[in-house]
């Protein structure tokens, strides 16, 4: 996950008071629901791991049922999916015990890479499977232009520390999300269309692969493990222990939000499509459509840049639209505190979530209506383009890259609600689709989505298959939605 929806209502100038919970907003846990099954199997050698021996090779804690902390060491950031239980966790030390926890566990168990724990569909904690956390491999190093961070690292530590070099790295905004999925998945942020996507900053990636061998992936060393890492999905290929990124000067820039009046929703999100389409690469925006029985509409973004370069952006949008803002909040920050400005709460949330990709613009009014009388349920639309749109569809294994927006389609859920909020975020989701918004982002994952290796890879999906078929042809790290040959 990249963008909470706290920190989409940050941008559209709201408070988050009264707001239903989700995503890096603040709400208390629910009682958790019945989990989800976890899809994924382990094929090859036959037989359970050998976890006494495993234990004796870790310069960390493995953590099986009945230990002390093995409870909260399964726990990820939804509630709804503390009913998992997978066989062990590995509190991963060093990179060396990645490589035990691979060569002690592949083909015998489920095995998947923990960083943040986001996975929208809990894919990091499989059932009797062996989660190998890497939260502890957090190293963050500066040194000049170049960063190298731990596959543990959370972004609120990762922005910490460029700040305070004067760095920028364009990423996700909720603070709790680990550096390794978002960057695997792409990586987009309220920086994106100036400086481009997570994975567009990578210069190499050290990674266990599924036979249990530690491998540095650049583009000279495994350049086809090194395309796929940059935007081919978390989870897959093997574990990356590393990352070395490329850092710009951190910016000055100004943030704004604009709420506008129910009956505005359709013809703001008509105009904002083609502001969007039009708007320089300093221009980051979203716009949140909010469900209920009238559809609330608000429109936030980040301009790298002085207020002077911002002002004519958002009067050309109001012009266009014709409509006026209930409230306009304008705001000038450094790179650090707008980082702040846009993370959310670190407590755990209960929601479920989904995605789609409007490629080019869609009808504002088919969009809206998805939306009637779904109370609890957003849209946040968030802008691509600019430097994303820079590099190919097939240069790196991100397919979206001439894409207008993500759609993130996010809702509210409860233990008792589980099940009636995920149809409803299902046939939201079918309705995107059926609106003209056909792709989705792999770093909001969603198990009901039909046909997903398509929605997420496009055409990069058969090249995606066969560096699967490279360094892992056995499955090891196989799941409900990994790339299997």
């Amino acid at each position: 996950m990249n963008l909470g929806r706290r920190s989409f209502l940050r941008l559209a100038g709201v408070t988050t008071a009264g707001l239903a919970a989700t995503a890096c907003s603040p709400a208390p846990a629910p009682a958790p629901a019945p989990a989800p099954a976890s899809p994924g199997t382990a094929t090859g050698t036959p037989g359970p791991p050998d976890w006494a021996g495993l234990r004796t090779r870790l310069n960390g804690p493995l953590l099986r049922p009945g230990d002390d902390g093995f409870e909260p060491a399964k726990q990820v950031f939804n509630p709804l999916f503390d009913g998992r239980r997978p066989a062990a966790v590995a509190r991963c030390a060093t990179p060396e015990d990645v490589v035990a926890c691979v060569e002690a566990a592949g083909g015998r168990v489920p095995v998947a890479a923990r960083s943040g724990g986001h996975s929208y569909a809990g894919y990091s904690t499989p059932d009797d499977g062996l989660v190998v956390d890497v939260s502890g491999l957090a190293k963050i190093d500066v040194r000049g232009d170049r960063v190298t961070i731990g596959a543990g690292a959370r972004l609120k530590d990762v922005y910490a520390a460029l700040g305070r070099a004067g760095r920028c790295l364009p990423a996700g905004t909720c603070p709790t999300v680990g550096i390794a999925g978002l960057t695997l998945g792409g990586g987009i942020g309220v920086l994106t269309r100036k400086y481009g996507l997570t994975c567009d900053h990578l210069e190499s990636a050290r990674i266990v692969t599924a036979d249990g061998k530690a491998r540095t992936a650049s583009a000279d060393a495994e350049p086809d493990l090194f395309w796929a890492l940059r935007g081919g999905g978390g989870g897959n290929f093997g574990i990356v222990t590393e990352f070395t990124f490329t850092t710009a000067p951190a910016p000055d820039v100004t943030v704004f939000g604009l709420r506008f009046p129910p009956a505005a929703a359709g013809a703001v999100l008509d105009a904002w499509q083609r502001w969007v389409a039009s708007a320089p690469p300093e221009l980051w925006t979203n716009l949140v459509l909010s469900g209920g029985p009238a559809v609330g509409c608000r429109v936030g973004g980040c301009y790298v840049g002085a207020e002077s370069g911002l002002t004519p952006l958002i009067d050309a949008l109001l012009a266009d639209s014709g409509a006026t803002p209930a409230e306009r909040t304008v705001r000038g920050l450094d790179y650090p505190g707008a980082m702040k400005y846009y993370a959310g709460s670190e407590k755990r949330q209960s929601f479920v979530g989904a995605s789609r990709v409007i490629a080019a613009p869609v009808e504002a009014a088919k969009i809206t209506s998805v939306l009637a009388g779904r109370t609890g349920t957003d849209l946040l639309i968030d802008s691509l383009g600019g430097a994303v749109a820079t590099v190919g569809r097939t240069d790196t294994a991100f397919w979206h890259r001439d894409a207008l927006a993500t759609v993130q389609v996010y809702a509210s859920a409860t233990a008792g609600t589980h099940d009636r909020v995920t149809a409803s975020v299902t046939e939201t989701v079918g309705r995107l689709a059926a609106a003209g918004a056909t792709g989705a982002y792999v770093n909001y994952i969603d198990p009901a989505l039909p046909d997903w290796m398509t929605a997420y890879y496009g055409g990069n999906a058969a090249r995606l298959k066969d560096v699967s078929r490279t360094y892992d042809p056995d499955n090891v790290f196989a799941f409900g939605q990994s790339i299997k040959v």
